[in-house]
């Protein structure tokens, strides 16, 4: 049975006659284009839809059994037939292991018509799992790693004094060419020489003993990870075909009463996992299968964090699985004023001009102006939807872009500043909350690539060619074609791009200058979280420079010469770094007040691989 909850459930404090107001004011648009008419349809995320969303975060708190993981969950402000407005609420995936929970909108039809292999298969995987973890904790890694850490040990010792006793043996020699006579000569360097022949059987005997002790673990290793690159491989066939069965089940209605399929709307060959279990398109389908008329949605994380993702914090759809339903899922909803107005402004487009200083645009992408230098400065660019590029050229330094939309300001949320592009790269000042590519699970779709995947027509096979933190702010560069790609990855990884990072230290610091040199270890069982590690780290180097100091903080520029996982962050926040955490970075423990991870990738340098130039992009840093 359908639960519909009254305003007075979550809030109190809108009378009828303060609503209009309100919901003339969206924050964010769930958006997509009808797949008949090509016309852009639009539902709002208003301040009311978020106040009310906040009173299902009251109702959460309220009850631990919400804590136990993290999600999103969602609230849709619908219209009865009779005009009354009434709310829906949504989890996406499962709640506590349980798809069917009593006053929330049920899944979407058909999951029933797989349970059977679904239950299977997730016995499966968790199975997997398991066995995935018990390899990757086998006791004989430690030994192994302990046991070749000695050696090493008694090598080096045993090669230090063989370099002195060989030191010795050389001036002895030379004295003894000096005062002995030619037989007595010989009888004594012979002895030298027989040393220096003990010295290497004794070394040999070292690396046999070493070789024995250490192959039988090492070969139980290696069987250890083959066993695991098939695990790995056999549990993202299983999730595949479970997945494809999901999706030719799963049956969407729209407003026009029309219904198709998930795999029918889906691009071919492409459904990323756990497409039709989010809040979005749950909502909008209960809404149209009964007959209610959607007014305004607003969807949210709650839990535990993970990646980018902060309790309490409102989330547009995600780029993969939500975005491409949208159009048809918003199919037959009458348009509000609001909506209509807007759209009547996105239409038609315009030639860019990098010095303009005020840029009327449509919908899509900007054309990138020509020249091997741009600097815009100060730029106001009102627009639809879509990507905004600022002027290409190989010296680009984007400052002061202010971003307007329809009625007021753009969420930064909708907009990825282009502060670089050419037929081969893209360069994206990318903003903070935001991830680079998408994640492997259902909340962490939305990213710089599934966006520009959405927008740009030549998007096949556009990569990013490196990444950056969710939470961490400036430049990311992607490649359009695989030659470029293979081209630029070669050269971060034979450490030929250089860059520079900028940060506020939630403290301050004794030095103003040096090199953090502590190996990366991330821990399988806590992930993304990253800690030093001398056995099983991989090397990780960074120097830093203090800028200047504010307060209480430090603003430090960093120059990282590896691009290990959360490399800047621990190296702020570990004690054998810093010792500071940058401002902003609870996951490494700052405590100070913080809207933001206070992190701003500034600088890139690298040689374009198509041109031969020497190309330098920075974006201002935001703090």
């Amino acid at each position: 049975m359908l639960f519909l909850h009254p305003l007075l459930d979550f809030t109190d404090c809108f009378t009828d006659g303060e609503r209009e107001s309100i919901d003339s004011q969206p924050n964010y648009w769930y958006e997509g284009r009808c797949p008949q008419s090509g016309e852009l349809l639009r539902l709002p995320r208003t301040r009311m839809s978020e106040d009310l969303a906040r009173g299902l975060m009251q109702y959460l708190a309220a009850d631990g059994a919400y804590d136990r993981e993290g999600k999103m969950y969602g609230i849709l402000l619908v219209e009865m037939p009779s005009g009354e407005q009434r709310i829906l609420k949504a989890f996406s995936g499962l709640l506590n292991g349980c798809s069917i929970v009593e006053g929330w909108v049920p899944p979407i039809p058909g999951r029933d018509r797989v349970a059977f292999d679904e239950a299977r298969t997730l016995t499966q995987l968790e199975e997997m799992k398991q066995e995935l973890i018990a390899l990757n904790q086998l006791p004989q890694r430690q030994e192994y790693a302990a046991l070749f850490r000695e050696f090493e040990l008694q090598m080096q010792v045993l090669s230090d004094r063989h370099r002195n006793c060989k030191q010795q043996r050389d001036e002895k020699r030379q004295l003894m060419c000096q005062t002995l006579a030619a037989e007595t000569l010989e009888i004594a360097l012979e002895q030298l020489n027989q040393e220096s022949r003990l010295e290497g059987i004794e070394r040999r005997q070292l690396k046999r003993q070493r070789d024995e002790t250490l192959q039988p673990l090492k070969q139980l290793i290696e069987a250890a990870d083959r066993r695991m690159r098939a695990l790995k491989q056999r549990r993202k066939e299983l999730s595949r075909e479970l997945q494809t069965q999901m999706h030719e089940a799963y049956t969407l209605v729209n407003f026009l009463g029309k219904s198709r399929s998930i795999s029918s709307l889906m691009p071919t060959n492409s459904i990323p996992t756990g497409t039709g279990d989010c809040c979005a398109p749950k909502l909008l389908h209960c809404a149209a299968a009964n007959n209610l008329k959607p007014l305004a949605m607003a969807e949210f994380w709650w839990g535990p964090p993970s990646g980018d993702k902060i309790q309490g914090e409102f989330y547009g759809a995600c780029g993969d699985r939500c975005q491409p339903l949208m159009g048809f899922l918003l199919s037959g909803l009458a348009q509000n004023p609001i909506v209509a107005n807007i759209n009547q402004g996105l239409t038609g487009g315009l030639e860019a001009h990098p010095t303009s200083n005020n840029i009327d645009c449509g919908t899509g992408i900007l054309p990138v102006a020509g020249g091997l230098e741009a600097q815009p400065t100060n730029h106001h660019i009102d627009c639809g939807t879509g990507i905004l590029p600022v002027a290409g050229g190989l010296e680009a330094h984007p400052t002061s872009n202010n971003f307007y939309c329809g009625t007021g300001k753009m969420p930064v949320t909708q907009m990825l500043p282009i502060i670089y592009e050419d037929k081969w790269l893209i360069a994206v000042n990318k903003p903070s909350g935001l991830l680079s590519v998408p994640g492997r699970y259902l909340e962490n779709q939305d990213s710089v690539l599934s966006r520009l995947r959405n927008l740009l027509p030549d998007s096949l096979d556009l990569t990013a060619v490196h990444r950056l933190d969710g939470e961490t702010s400036g430049i990311l560069l992607l490649s359009r074609d695989k030659e470029t790609s293979s081209q630029l990855r070669q050269q971060f990884e034979t450490k030929q791009v250089h860059k520079v990072y900028e940060a506020v230290l939630s403290g301050t610091v004794k030095i103003d200058a040096g090199t953090i040199d502590l190996p990366l270890w991330g821990d399988p069982d806590n992930r993304p979280y990253q800690q030093v590690n001398w056995e099983c780290g991989k090397p990780s180097v960074t120097r830093f420079q203090v800028m200047a100091r504010e307060g209480n903080y430090d603003r430090v520029e960093f120059l990282p010469l590896t691009g290990r996982t959360h490399q800047l962050r621990v190296h702020a926040a570990d004690v054998r770094g810093l010792g500071i955490p940058i401002l902003g970075d609870r996951l490494y423990g700052c405590r100070a007040a913080a809207n933001r991870l206070h992190l701003h990738a500034r600088e890139l340098s690298f040689e374009h691989p198509q041109l031969g130039e020497k190309l330098h992009l920075q974006a201002e840093t935001p703090f």
